[in-house]
């Protein structure tokens, strides 16, 4: 548990840190963890706001978390509630009332009513609960943060105190203006991606944000296998989220006749296509803040092959010309391969290819897990990068439950 003066410094250090956080999904995860680190809560939910229902968005169980295999990640599924008395969320949020309730199985006559079934299917005890809604400055209500079992410092569940209500309260209000800023920010790369699914309809939101969900996982294992800090993995993580899902944003220049053929593409229309790795790039070359560099990077580095057989190769993102030294006999660019790849383009290379073969597209079904993995796998050395491959089948359980989250 912390003293006075470490809850005063770690209140100072969430306030900086959730304003640092781009990304509407980082985001929650970050406000979830300090929240539940400064309350000593065992776990924790947020719910988001959509009409007149909350979406169930994200969740947090340290005891369920250790209950795992070192590595592995709490999986959860997405569902929506009523904005209703009904349920404890429910009832916050319709009200705009913070809930503070010492045993859940034990509320007397209150017009809402405690869901067991997720403790009965986990094995787990909610007890303590202190629910708080999020209201912007409109008093609009964005979602409801839920945090579950305070513990003292024994780690014996206690009731959340008068006090804790009132620092709930704070942390609420400053949640809410970061989660009103990072939701601006996603609905603008949306429409980016809506004017690319213009041109081809496989460009779609969810694609989008499965491809880029799948690249922050891919790149988080990996990340940890090669020993970077997690302050780091953060940061890249913010930042990833949001590259990855502008991988394909070029395609708005590139002309719908070509992109919606159903047959064969001619090779001046398959190197039209190519073109939107480095028309994407250009998109983002001229700025310099670090999300254009990543975004740079993934979009011109997306479709390289581990082994050189990739496209574009060694151009400059502003022109698409080779770069100087860069280009071979025939005055085409010199191929990239290996590690002069960039990372992130190795890492969404993988989630695009496995998301495209699990799809369906204008040609084909949506290909079976087994024969994607296997497909896949074959990649690994020749199209993909081994060592990212490897963070790839690490991670399948947590792609998996992503994919149930962005549904088509």
């Amino acid at each position: 548990m912390l003293n006075e003066k470490e809850k005063i410094d770690l209140i100072t250090r969430i306030s900086l840190d959730i304003n640092q956080v781009k990304d509407i999904d980082m985001l929650l995860e970050r406000i979830l963890s300090n929240i539940r680190k400064f309350f000593n809560a065992d776990a924790g939910s947020i719910y988001l706001k959509d009409r007149n229902k909350l979406k169930f968005s994200f969740t947090q169980n340290d005891t369920l978390q250790k209950r795992l295999e070192p590595g592995k990640k709490l999986i959860y599924s997405t569902f929506s509630i009523p904005v209703s008395n009904n349920s404890i969320s429910g009832y916050v949020a319709k009200n705009r009332e913070l809930v503070n309730i010492p045993d859940v199985y034990n509320m007397g006559s209150e017009p809402y009513t405690f869901d067991a079934e997720f403790d009965e299917l986990s094995d787990y005890r909610c007890k303590s609960m202190l629910a708080v809604p999020m209201t912007n400055q409109r008093g609009d209500v964005l979602g409801v943060i839920q945090i579950i079992n305070a513990q003292d410092e024994n780690g014996s569940v206690i009731p959340f105190s008068p006090a804790d209500e009132l620092a709930i309260m704070h942390f609420a209000t400053s949640a809410a203006l970061a989660i009103e800023r990072a939701q601006m920010t996603r609905n603008i790369i949306l429409r980016m991606i809506s004017m690319a699914e213009l041109r081809d309809p496989t460009e779609t939101g969810p694609h989008a944000n499965r491809v880029a969900a799948f690249s922050v996982e891919i790149f988080e294992t990996w990340a940890k296998k090669n020993g970077l800090m997690p302050d780091e993995i953060n940061r890249q993580k913010d930042i990833l989220r949001m590259a990855a899902m502008l991988h394909d944003v070029g395609k708005v220049a590139i002309s719908d006749l070509i992109l919606k053929k159903p047959g064969k593409l001619t090779m001046e229309e398959f190197e039209s296509v190519k073109s939107h790795t480095h028309l994407g790039a250009r998109l983002f070359s001229e700025n310099r803040s670090e999300l254009d560099e990543m975004a740079v990077e993934v979009a011109l580095n997306h479709h390289e092959k581990w082994d050189g057989t990739g496209y574009p190769g060694h151009v400059d993102p502003r022109s698409g010309k080779p770069l100087p030294g860069r280009a071979g006999p025939d005055g085409s660019a010199l191929p990239k391969k290996g590690d002069e790849i960039p990372v992130v383009g190795r890492i969404v290379a993988v989630a695009d290819v496995y998301d495209a073969l699990c799809s369906r597209r204008a040609y084909k079904e949506p290909w079976h897990q087994d024969r994607a993995l296997e497909a896949m796998h074959q990649g690994a050395g020749s199209h993909f990068d081994p060592a990212v491959m490897s963070a790839f089948f690490s991670t399948l359980d947590v792609l998996a439950s992503i994919t149930e989250r962005y549904p088509e």
